[in-house]
């Protein structure tokens, strides 16, 4: 039978646990003297390529997010106490976290060390309740490791990462069948998957700001204006997702990129958004990739007229300066762009990196 249409079929109910604050809340449990302080995890602010992998609630409170340079989060938060990051441990405790998912179902989707999605759909424990048995994990992760976890329970993937965070921190929100219309129309745009900073102005200058709104778009219209994205917008309106939990999903690939508003003109501001990009890049490898080896890196351009071509090179890292060269092997500032991407694909014959990465939070890597 096609996947797709069976998976149309199938009545799945999706756990998504969310650790909260993970690496922060770590040092906190460790710690105990921390405890009501304002603490962040990452680079120093000695470094001016320094950034947050994450932060606590109480630091939240001034306006410190996670990924934001170390430097401005300082001078939001005076008192800010910036801890190094030690993944060894944090690997560990999630080693632990992950072995307790794995008490309740098989059908384990790891998305990074403090986020997974739990397929129970076939579940018996807990009279087949897929709230209670998000409970069950929530309260097992506190016994035992003494940390907070968030939930979401929903018919399928997008709608349980969406309720995960909607009672943050420890919080459990379900959404069941019968609530995603309603859920749905109340829904901001800018909280879908895929709808960054700039899809966000763009439907809000077409005066979409809800689902409701969204929905009220035609498909065609939606693709005309977001192209492949249109239909992702479409059916995230309508709280439709097909995608399957995947225990054994290997990550071939990881990629951050930027829609402009206005199209790029020049070298120079392209290689400003492309140090932009590497920040946010090395970010995500750092708390979603942190064990892969690496075995090229690439570049991807579309330009104005929604060409795009790509470009990639050999590597066992990932360097600032090997986007420069691809950047410049590639464009010649002559012509607008109105799109660019950066990434690394992954050697998927190697499970553990055997070369250290060159990261944001080492002083020495500036560029």
């Amino acid at each position: 039978m096609n996947s797709a249409i069976s998976a149309k079929k199938i009545k799945r109910k999706i756990i998504h646990i969310d650790m909260d604050c993970f690496y922060a809340a770590v040092e906190i449990r460790d710690n105990p003297s921390l405890k009501n302080k304002p603490v962040a995890v990452g680079g120093g602010g000695g470094d001016r390529r320094g950034v947050l992998c994450t932060c606590n609630y109480i630091a939240r409170g001034f306006g410190v997010r996670a990924a934001m340079p170390t430097a401005y989060a300082e001078r939001l938060c005076p008192d800010l106490i910036l801890l190094p990051v030690d993944m060894a441990k944090y690997k560990a405790v999630a080693k632990n976290i992950h072995a307790i998912f794995h008490e309740f179902t098989d059908l384990v989707e790891p998305l990074s060390l403090d986020e997974a999605y739990l397929d129970v759909s076939e579940s018996t424990l807990y009279r087949n309740s897929a709230t209670l048995i998000a409970k069950k994990i929530r309260s097992e992760i506190k016994k035992r490791e003494n940390l907070t976890a968030s939930a979401g329970v929903a018919p399928n993937k997008f709608l349980a990462k969406i309720a995960s965070g909607w009672k943050k921190p420890d919080g459990l929100f379900v959404i069941r069948p019968q609530d995603i219309d309603n859920f749905v129309l109340q829904l901001p745009v800018a909280e879908l998957f895929g709808v960054g900073k700039v899809t966000a102005e763009k439907l809000h200058n077409m005066n979409i700001k809800t689902c409701a709104d969204l929905q009220k778009i035609s498909l065609l219209e939606l693709i005309q204006h977001f192209g492949k994205m249109g239909k992702q917008l479409f059916d995230q309106a309508r709280g439709i997702d097909h995608r399957a939990v995947e225990p054994d999903r290997v990550r071939k690939s990881l990629s951050v990129e930027e829609t402009f508003a206005q199209d790029i003109k020049s070298l120079d501001d392209s290689l400003t958004i492309i140090r932009e990009l590497y920040e946010r890049l090395m970010f995500r490898i750092k708390n979603s990739a942190a064990d892969l080896a690496i075995k090229n890196q690439f570049i991807k351009l579309k330009f104005n007229d929604f060409r795009q071509i790509s470009a990639e090179e050999m590597t066992q890292g990932v360097d600032l300066q090997t986007f420069i060269k691809l950047l410049s092997a590639t464009y010649d500032g002559t012509k607008p762009l109105r799109l660019i991407g950066i990434g690394v694909h992954f050697d998927e014959k190697i499970g553990e990196r055997t070369v250290i990465q060159a990261s944001l939070f080492d002083k020495n890597n500036s560029a």
